[in-house]
């Protein structure tokens, strides 16, 4: 959420942000109904003080004064049960199109309408020239039963799946080496619900908006499945104070995670690239209001899952996120796209996201500074490892050409030693 003071006092930056994001918003009534809001504020206030003027007479007055004064009193408190009324409508419909108003984005977030035309930064790592024809992720799971879709389909429907084997190890290692990689960098690790209500779905900004991609429980629990852990961890402080000697913070999750991926009929049907749930681990950072330090938050996060990406011999690129296809709080984000063969391209595997204080301020998360100040704080993440689209990955681009698949050096600790998975095939 915006800062009200921002969208009054630049009401035309805030209208340029939502228009690069190409995010539809009504700044102009924002400002009418604020304008409106604050002049019945007036009015309430001004009430009260009558009110309670009117009461201290009443204590110093005769009987026959008294009658008149009451009359008096009965009739500020209809006047002012109206004004609170009319304050509450224009507050409640302030507030909700206050929760439409997207973060404007940096200057360096280029211009474009989706992810066609995000910019790319640097790719790391040749993709591998086979001198053999290469397997999909899905051939090689079914050649060696590691991948069971149909029986996943039975199960729970379309886009759900049976991991067996060693293909369940191999997530188990990847995800367990994402994990001690980011507490060896001084991240601490949470468990986290995967359950949580609608204040931390719409804290974190996934709601108005978002809800078509999300499983909601019944509706006596008001609890809904996260698609990441960034959703707990960023609202495990909402509403606190905390103090500046305290940040930042820096949580990493694992976690069980769930996508309805709604409008994507027909799109990816085959194999694990867009499945339902999925396992990740997560990373996010807490910290001061200091754009400056934020920036440095962002380079950092998105490194750390570079670093892990280049340990794993995983090519990649990363791409800056334009205007269009970024969400209603990122300032910025960009993207790694990880070469998967199979797609004979990159398919997205991370997104390291800054926010500022557009989540904080929807979760009312804050510090205390050096100078006593009570500011909102701000807060940044990214994936480190999503295990269905690092498994296409690993299985895709170590693939050997009798059908075995090579374990790179660092997950091997996490396989009792194991070099290779699989039979070799004719």
């Amino acid at each position: 959420m915006l800062d009200l003071k921002l969208i009054r006092q630049d009401p035309d930056a805030v209208r340029a942000g939502a228009a690069k994001k190409r995010i539809p918003c009504d700044i102009d009534r924002i400002l009418e109904l604020d304008a409106a809001s604050r002049e019945v504020g007036v009015e309430v206030d001004g009430l009260r003080q009558r009110q309670k003027e009117a009461g201290s007479r009443m204590a110093k007055a005769t009987p026959e004064e008294r009658a008149g004064l009451l009359e008096e009193q009965q009739a500020l408190k209809a006047e002012l049960k109206a004004l609170e009324e009319r304050k509450s409508q224009l507050d409640g419909e302030l507030g909700e199109l206050l929760l439409k108003v997207p973060m404007p984005p940096a200057a360096e977030v280029p211009d474009g309408a989706d992810d066609q035309e995000n910019q790319e930064l640097r790719r790391v790592g040749e993709p591998r020239a086979f001198d053999f024809e290469p397997r999909s992720h899905q051939d090689l799971g079914e050649l060696h039963g590691w991948i069971d879709t149909e029986r996943g389909a039975r199960l729970a429907g379309s886009r759900n799946y049976l991991l067996k084997g060693d293909l369940v190890l191999l997530e188990s290692a990847v995800l367990r080496y994402a994990l001690d990689l980011m507490v060896s960098r001084g991240f601490t690790p949470v468990t986290v619900p995967t359950l949580v209500r609608t204040e931390a779905m719409q804290g974190t900004g996934y709601f108005p908006g978002g809800e078509e991609q999300a499983y909601r429980c019944d509706d006596r629990d008001d609890l809904w499945l996260v698609g990441t852990a960034e959703v707990p961890l960023t609202a495990m402080y909402a509403g606190e104070i905390l103090s500046h000697e305290d940040l930042p913070l820096r949580f990493v999750a694992h976690s069980s995670c769930y996508r309805r991926e709604a409008g994507t009929y027909g799109k990816d049907t085959r194999g694990l690239y867009r499945v339902h749930q999925f396992q990740k681990v997560e990373q996010v950072v807490v910290d001061v209001d200091d754009e400056a330090r934020s920036l440095e938050h962002h380079q950092t996060i998105l490194q750390n899952a570079e670093d892990l990406l280049q340990s794993l011999g995983l090519p990649y690129r990363v791409v800056n996120v334009c205007g269009g296809d970024l969400g209603q709080g990122q300032v910025q984000k960009f993207d790694i796209e990880t070469w998967m063969p199979s797609r004979e391209g990159y398919g997205e595997t991370h997104s390291a996201s800054r926010f500022h204080d557009f989540q904080a301020r929807r979760l009312n998360l804050r510090y205390r500074g050096e100078d006593g100040k009570v500011r909102h704080c701000h807060t940044l993440n990214n994936t480190v490892a999503a295990s269905t689209r690092m498994l296409i990955a690993l299985l895709e681009n170590h693939q050997q050409a009798d059908g075995t698949v090579r374990v790179p050096e660092p997950l091997r600790p996490y396989l009792g030693g194991r070099e290779v998975l699989g039979k070799p095939v004719a």
